[in-house]
């Protein structure tokens, strides 16, 4: 059963914006380390770093409660995108039989993400 959907979209620009301003302050707020290791390998890590925002802020849309950034972080199994949570989080899906889903993508201007909470 569906228990919530987040979806979120966000500008390049923005990032680009953040990531000019305060780069390593947006970057250690923001990111767990799995994250920065994947994006900042990439020879363009904006559009990357983006999208994981995005589904960072999706995911919270789903969440009945406020949590940190690096509290939920996105890494990769194969082909998919998978997010990864902090023990709490990890903890009180469990208690409730929740999983989520999540897809994402980015354009040239755009980054969005879709997380379905679901009840096992």
């Amino acid at each position: 059963m569906v228990i919530a959907v987040g979806l979120d979209i966000v500008e390049l620009d923005r990032i680009q914006g953040v990531w000019n301003r305060h780069r390593d302050r947006f970057l250690e707020r923001h990111f767990h380390p799995d994250e920065l290791s994947y994006c900042l390998k990439k020879h363009h890590p904006l559009p990357s770093l983006a999208v994981r925002f995005a589904a960072k802020e999706a995911f919270q849309k789903t969440w009945p409660v406020a949590h940190g950034w690096r509290d939920v972080w996105v890494v990769r199994e194969g082909d998919k995108p998978v997010l990864r949570f902090s023990d709490e989080i990890a903890a009180e899906m469990e208690k409730n039989g929740w999983t989520a889903h999540l897809s994402m993508s980015h354009a040239r201007t755009h980054a969005t993400a879709v997380v379905i909470l679901e009840q096992r």
